[in-house]
């Protein structure tokens, strides 16, 4: 059962489809001094946000499983992503699991030291975190220059209305 309720997504901005919630989430986690490939997710069916409250959601078509080469771990994401953004952390994260030895362990918290520069910690609800630098959680890419692009586009549609 979703905890995404029909109230919730009255005051939310809700996109539809794969490209645009990928753009929309990077632009997101950028906004909020958080590294862009945070969430690495492919499938994407749905993502909102709620700008009063920092509440996100992203529906995947599937579960998926990444890989990330750069801290050699595996991290595990449900159908249903939720959590609430603020500057330079994510909060009562859920849908997210990464593994430790031979165990899933439900990630509950990220937050950034120093922005682009420091550690980026992962905590569990049970007080266990672990750090890693942020550059392994950043992609420097061309999307960039296309996120900027669909900014200043957002901007001109508003001009425009």
């Amino acid at each position: 059962m979703s905890v995404v309720t029909q109230n919730i997504r009255a005051n939310a901005e809700i996109f539809y489809g794969d490209e645009i919630c990928q753009e929309k989430i990077k632009l997101r986690l950028v906004e909020m001094g958080l590294p862009n490939n945070l969430l690495p997710l492919k499938g994407i069916e749905e993502c909102g946000y709620v700008k009063d409250t920092g509440f996100v959601w992203i529906r995947l078509k599937n579960e998926m499983k990444y890989n990330n080469e750069k801290i050699k771990k595996v991290t595990s994401y449900t159908k249903e992503i939720t959590a609430f953004m603020e500057k330079f952390k994510i909060k009562k994260l859920t849908g997210v699991k990464s593994k430790e030895l031979l165990m899933w362990i439900p990630l509950s918290e990220v937050s950034v030291d120093t922005p682009l520069t420091g550690k980026i910690t992962f905590r569990t609800s049970s007080g266990l975190y672990k750090s890693y630098p942020v550059s392994a959680f950043q992609i420097e890419d061309v999307k960039k220059e296309a996120i900027g692009a669909s900014v200043a586009k957002e901007a001109q549609v508003v001009k425009e209305v």
